[in-house]
């Protein structure tokens, strides 16, 4: 019993511990703006990440897409996949759940049944047309570029990515994505 609680206080620790040594893409003394007005069930569907902030979840992962349904309980369902090196690459399904913590403002898990892993996910920005979100957290640690479609065009990319600097992020870290 003793050896079983030391195991799960040294799994404890490390999962507290990560969060932490995340890299950090943005000065946290901007405030960050949210996109107050989110309808949910417009931004509910397939979304192509076109760029990220780089983080270990996603290390490798070209390909990446996520899902957005209802679930009965009123949470979100977020299905994220990635394809490992390569556009025809072992597929990885992460299956999860977000819920409304303000507008504009979700927290999305991976691991339902630890109460402390869950991660903020706001939204700075969604066109008025939906084809585009720009989602970051206020650490700084995570940041993406979302679009309905596999690309964006140039304008398109200057304006999420000023969108990013205002909210303090430094979008020179900004990884592009590889899609079909």
């Amino acid at each position: 019993m003793r050896s079983l609680f030391k195991a799960l206080s040294v799994i404890l620790l490390v999962a507290l511990a990560l969060p932490a040594s995340a890299a950090q893409y943005r000065d946290t003394s901007v405030p960050m703006t949210v996109e107050g007005a989110l309808d949910l069930n417009r931004y509910l569907g397939k979304w192509y990440e076109i760029a990220r902030f780089p983080n270990r979840f996603e290390r490798g992962c070209v390909g990446v897409t996520a899902e957005y349904s209802m679930r009965s309980d009123g949470d979100v369902r977020v299905v994220n996949t990635c394809r490992e090196g390569t556009l025809d690459g072992k597929v990885t399904v992460a299956d999860g759940s977000a819920r409304v913590e303000a507008p504009g403002r979700l927290s999305v898990t991976f691991v339902p049944w630890l109460p402390f892993a869950r991660g903020d996910y706001w939204v700075l920005y969604v066109a008025p047309d939906y084809s585009m979100a720009v989602v970051g957290n206020p650490k700084g640690t995570t940041g993406w570029i979302l679009a309905r479609t596999q690309q964006i065009s140039a304008k398109q990319r200057a304006l999420a990515e000023g969108i990013l600097a205002n909210n303090g992020y430094d979008v020179s870290k900004l990884e592009d994505v590889l899609q079909n």
